[in-house]
């Protein structure tokens, strides 16, 4: 499985005299990422295997190299020459005080460093503020679907049906039997991800913990908060949960990069808005097992998978509102909110998204495209459709079909 999105983002970073951490969610592919392809890229860029130091810090026949001190010194005593040498790092997260060890490494000028870890809790946030613009972060998501479909070699439709089902994470490549697919996805995210959230953090009522969790995945794309979790206990569950310890819940889960946030904002006022918010899961298949596969909500899902899509393309992603005026029946003028789906940034670049499974009316059209319409400045405005073909509508709204945009790198420029 080829995965150069990530691989070329590696070859930009080479000896630009950072730490490259590659986070992401467990089973995402970072090991196969770092000391396969990036290992054979270098070998066939002519660097010796000698000049190459990989050390899987969860095997546990490096078990001492988890000690900081052992580990460096076994780099040290192995970079013997003036010649570049490359230290592969797989869960970095195992070596205590490994921010003093990477740190080690920095002040050697010809050793290139490359770790991996699954917690951003440890990385993405710690090393960062610890090397103090010294870490360069390469974070790497499940499958794409257009990677999986190059994967699976299978039609578009096909891919779809099992990749909006069972998620994107690499092990769906081999398991061809559905019911294999649900016991893997159920046996990981009990035995691996909530498993590291509990040893992790001092979680004092697990359940409660978990039953915000079949919460979110039963509500992804909808707009919530803190205080309106903890009053969704007490009505459905009877139960008290502070608002503050649903935050911390939420923060455990983002910190294992099992959802991300999308944070809302006021188009017009140009402006974040605390809350609400909403949570997309990094994987599909994830959120499925999480309730069982009871829920296959298409539209839904293609909304996470579009955002989680917008993620792998560098872009910032934020829920759009909009204040707009108009007349109700008594000719009454009243201000309403509106949503945009995405509002997604990366640079001076913007973008404005509405997810809509399909446009069958004209009536709907017009629904999905007036908070696009009521924004005044001149950036893109897209709708994304499942069906049908990509093309401009008569108010200039780029309409794409949902698989011109999955499967063609540029198509938000078309």
């Amino acid at each position: 499985m080829e995965r150069n999105l990530y691989l070329n983002k590696l070859i930009r970073k080479k000896h630009n005299g950072l730490i490259k951490v590659i986070t992401g969610i467990r089973r995402s592919g970072k090991t196969y990422l770092l000391f396969e392809l990036f290992y054979d890229y270098l070998l066939k860029s002519g660097v010796d295997k000698d000049h190459i130091i990989r050390i899987a810090l969860d095997d546990r026949i490096n078990k001492k190299y988890r000690d900081p001190d052992i580990l460096c010194e076994y780099v040290h005593d192995t970079v013997k020459d003036d010649q570049i040498y490359y230290v592969l790092l797989d869960e970095v997260q195992m070596v205590s005080e490994f921010e003093d060890v990477l740190n080690s490494f920095l002040h050697m000028k010809n050793v290139d460093t490359y770790v991996t870890g699954s917690n951003a809790k440890f990385l993405s946030k710690d090393i960062i503020t610890e090397f103090r613009g010294r870490g360069d972060q390469v974070h790497l998501f499940p499958l794409s679907f257009s990677e999986y479909m190059s994967g699976k070699g299978i039609d578009r439709h096909q891919a779809w049906q099992e990749y909006t089902m069972y998620g994107g994470l690499p092990k769906m490549l081999e398991i061809e039997n559905e019911e294999d697919k649900a016991v893997y996805l159920r046996d990981i995210f009990k035995e691996t991800y909530i498993k590291d959230i509990l040893e992790r953090n001092d979680v004092r009522n697990p359940v409660e913990m978990e039953e915000l969790l079949d919460y979110l995945a039963s509500a992804i794309g909808g707009l919530t908060n803190p205080k309106k979790l903890a009053d969704t206990f007490k009505t459905t569950k009877n139960v008290s949960v502070h608002p503050d310890t649903i935050k911390t819940y939420l923060d455990y889960f983002e910190d294992s990069f099992l959802i991300s946030r999308a944070n809302r904002y006021d188009v017009k006022g140009r402006k974040y808005i605390s809350t609400p918010m909403k949570f997309y899961f990094t994987d599909c298949g994830l959120r499925n097992v999480r309730i069982n596969f009871r829920q296959y909500e298409e539209t839904h899902i293609m909304e996470n998978i579009i955002y989680n899509e917008l993620l792998i393309r560098g872009y910032n992603v934020d829920v759009g509102m909009i204040e707009y005026s108009c007349y109700v029946e008594n000719r009454k003028r009243v201000q309403k909110q509106l949503e945009v789906d995405f509002v997604c940034n990366q640079g001076s670049k913007r973008i404005y998204i509405q997810s809509a499974l399909a446009l069958p009316t004209r009536e709907k059209e017009e629904q999905e495209q007036l908070p696009l319409q009521t924004i005044s400045d001149s950036f893109k405005k897209i709708i994304i459709v499942k069906d049908g073909p990509t093309h401009y509508n008569e108010s200039g709204i780029l309409i794409l079909n949902l698989f011109d945009f999955l499967l063609k790198e540029n198509s938000l420029e078309c």
